[in-house]
């Protein structure tokens, strides 16, 4: 007999609601719920494929424990945490707290729980070193805001968009990014009422094909194209003034910091026309209400900061904020949003606010403490070198920059512990390989895409939407798997450590703080037991939204904004100094011709797989089994190559093989390709099998964000060049074709 099961897919961010076919303990089919209020029956290939990888043959069913031959060995977890517990206890010991580090990867990100207790552990055991994928990825998320002002209320509804400006962003493939969930449905209807779109893009991705102003420029421009566009809408005096006055500080100095950023030269700087430049401008400056969204092109091209705050800064410019008397959008399920105030508390401390790392001497800043960094506080002998790591959710062998710095650390380490579900590239190179549940054989929710909706406009939900879901399958008859927040309770018990619960209910510190729970650290507790903690406290109880495994939206009390109080001190910062430095730099720049390296590379992401993970599922790689070296046709034809080709691409910094594509729509002179693959760099290396690692071509040396110490992950110098299947870069040439 077939059962129907709903579900919140943990593949990525979005948590889609997705119904599961279950036939005698095993998954038939799944696909999303037409009836879902939000995702209207959206479901993409990755979470269609999810039940694949808990069969896949190379799935780990135990974990591993390296021998001193090399090789791995099955244990029972259970023994593996007990040995880790012992080596990590000598090292803090001998070493001190700071020698054990924490790297948390995307697919913990989207899980709270483990998030919580792991945070406790780290806590627990007295050590800050908790790093994750922020500062590679958008840093400027997490400090543009800082400098700039958070309004409390919030941006308007996407119903009431008359104008949308993206940003090196395609949410109708990324899902995230400034279109809600289902983003090709959203945008289609907001094109039917008559929603106007400015794309800034060096691609002609599927959400540029529907602009009104595709602006295709060279990568990296986005800080001048930005500026100019600030600087078009006040020379056209197409501001709200009267938001401005009330509500900011700064403007004048904005005025004159923009004012170098003429059509002309944005034009000539970006590779772009400047008639273009003006009407996009204008598209903005005339609608009432809209919304502004940058996604990993813009943040990864090198000022990550600057581009989100003019992002911001533009959206004050044309006060697209909620105001007092409207209704609130949504006032939460798993977590109480933030106070409705028509207001902002103003700037906050963004810079040196964690911890110092002590190889480079660089403090983390509000984005957290930089990937960059890790490697040299690894490979640096002395007092605070980072002794142990932890990885889980991720894959820095293949997702870090600088490839090479990055194997060279994780060979040092006195101890590698990765929580994974397959022999990863890392996993490889680990001492333990702790082998976790995946999503559906958990219980899972839909509270992170909720707390999302701080991001920016288009993210989490709009309305008080929520889902909390039992295990769909058990895991497979006669593992040994446990769900990743078990590792770290277990690693607690073995160590004698106290854990604490956080309270995920609230975004208030001090209030989640009066929340917390001590955890009864003599039985383990079960998962929707320990669910319920956390959001104890939250707008709708957790039994509450668990007693039914469908998605609902709940029936909640409205909220209006509320004016700001009359001695409210608190306004958005539109000049703060950092940017404006920046600025001034970018205005007396020049594009210099680069002989050694003339083409770009540029980032960019494929529909069916989620970078650095789904490599080996067959149905995912349907279309592309590896990261191809997509150029436009003219760029191929100038080098004498067709599709298919062997390619070297070339930076300062290191050397990959890639596949050629022909893309008419990448700009002339870039190459653009996904990052996160390719394979270790001591490994045979396949281009036409596991793709080129791009991070092999990015420097942590030189080149990062002052602040975030994010490094440069696209618009990347490289040269491009035809081999032969004989070039030494391929080490076995004889593998290319299997």
């Amino acid at each position: 007999m077939t059962e129907q099961r709903h579900t919140v897919c943990r593949v990525c961010h979005v948590a889609c609601d997705l119904l599961v076919s279950v036939e005698d303990g095993e998954i038939t089919k799944i696909h999303g719920d037409k009836h879902n209020p939000v995702y209207h029956g959206y479901s993409c290939l990755k979470g269609r494929v999810a039940g694949d990888l808990l069969r896949l043959p190379s799935r780990l069913t135990h974990s591993l424990e390296r021998q001193p031959d090399g090789s791995f060995r099955q244990v029972r977890a259970e023994q593996a945490i007990g040995s880790i517990a012992t080596r990590l206890q000598q090292l803090i010991d001998q070493h001190g707290p700071r020698s054990v580090a924490l790297f948390n990867g995307t697919y913990c990100t989207i899980n709270r729980l483990y998030d919580a207790i792991v945070k406790s552990f780290m806590g627990a055991i007295g050590s800050p070193l908790v790093i994750d994928n922020v500062t590679i990825d958008q840093a400027g998320r997490s400090t543009a805001p800082g400098l700039h002002g958070v309004w409390l209320a919030g941006p308007p509804a996407m119903d009431e968009w008359q104008a949308l400006l993206l940003v090196g962003v395609n949410p109708i493939v990324s899902m995230n990014g400034g279109l809600g969930m289902n983003p090709a449905r959203r945008l289609k209807r907001m094109r039917e009422r008559g929603m106007q779109l400015v794309v800034i893009d060096p691609r002609r991705t599927e959400c540029a094909a529907q602009a009104d102003v595709h602006l295709q420029p060279r990568p990296g421009q986005d800080v001048p194209i930005l500026a100019g566009l600030i600087r078009q809408m006040i020379v056209d005096e197409l501001v709200d003034r009267e938001f401005i006055d009330a509500e900011t500080t700064g403007f004048d100095t904005l005025r004159e910091s923009v004012l170098p950023f003429t059509p002309e030269l944005v034009a000539e700087r970006a590779g772009i026309d400047a008639g273009d430049l003006v009407e996009a401008a204008r598209i903005l400056g005339r609608a009432q209400r809209g919304a502004v969204s940058l996604g990993t092109g813009a943040h990864m091209s090198g000022n990550p900061t600057t581009v989100e705050y003019l992002g911001r800064v533009l959206t004050s410019l044309q006060g697209w904020w909620r105001r007092a008397g409207e209704e609130s959008v949504n006032p939460g399920v798993f977590i109480e949003p933030l106070p409705p105030i028509a207001g902002t508390m103003g700037p906050t401390p963004v810079e040196a606010t964690g911890v110092k790392m002590l190889a480079r001497g660089v403090t983390a800043s509000s984005a957290g403490i930089p990937v960059s960094a890790l490697a040299d506080e690894i490979l640096t002998p002395g007092e605070g070198k980072i002794r142990a790591l932890i990885v889980a959710g991720a894959n820095p062998v293949l997702a870090w920059p600088d490839q090479a710095k990055t194997v060279a650390a994780l060979a040092d380490l006195d101890l590698l512990v990765c929580i994974d579900p397959f022999l990863s590239a890392t996993a490889e190179m680990a001492d333990y390989v702790l082998a976790p549940k995946m999503g559906l054989e958990c219980e899972t929710n839909s509270s992170a895409n909720e707390m999302w909706a701080l991001a920016g406009p288009g993210w989490g939900y709009e309305i008080p939407y929520g889902q909390a879901s039992p295990p769909v399958v058990e895991p497979p008859p006669g593992s040994d798997l446990h769900e990743d927040w078990e590792f770290f309770f277990d690693l607690a018990r073995a160590m004698d450590l106290q854990l604490e619960l956080p309270a995920l209910s609230t975004l208030d510190p001090e209030r989640a703080r009066e929340l917390a729970t001590r955890l009864d650290m003599t039985g383990k507790p079960a998962t929707a037991d320990l669910w319920a903690t956390a959001f104890k406290g939250a707008p709708v109880s957790y039994e509450e939204v668990r007693s039914s495994p469908q998605p609902r939206v709940f029936d909640r009390p409205k909220a209006l904004v509320q004016p700001r109080p009359a001695d409210w001190q608190g306004r958005l910062e539109l000049a703060a100094p950092l940017v404006m430095e920046t600025l001034a730099t970018f205005a007396l720049g020049t594009q210099q011709p680069d002989q050694q390296f003339p083409f770009r590379l540029i980032s960019r992401r494929l529909n069916d797989v989620v970078n650095s993970c789904g490599h080996d599922n067959r149905p995912q790689l349907r279309r592309w089994p590896y990261n191809p070296a997509f150029m436009h046709p003219s760029d191929l034809e100038q080098l004498g190559l067709a599709s298919g080709a062997l390619v070297g691409i070339s930076s300062a910094s290191g050397r990959i093989v890639g596949v050629a594509e022909a893309d008419p729509t990448v700009r002339p002179g870039c190459v653009s390709m996904p990052h996160s693959w390719g394979r270790h760099p001591d490994r045979p290396q396949r281009p036409r099998v596991d793709g080129g690692n791009t991070g092999r071509l990015v420097s942590i040396d030189e080149g990062c964000e002052q602040l975030t110490g994010q490094p440069l992950m696209t618009a990347i110098p490289v040269a491009v060049a035809a081999i032969s299947e004989c070039d030494p870069d391929l080490q076995e040439a004889g593998e290319l074709l299997v």
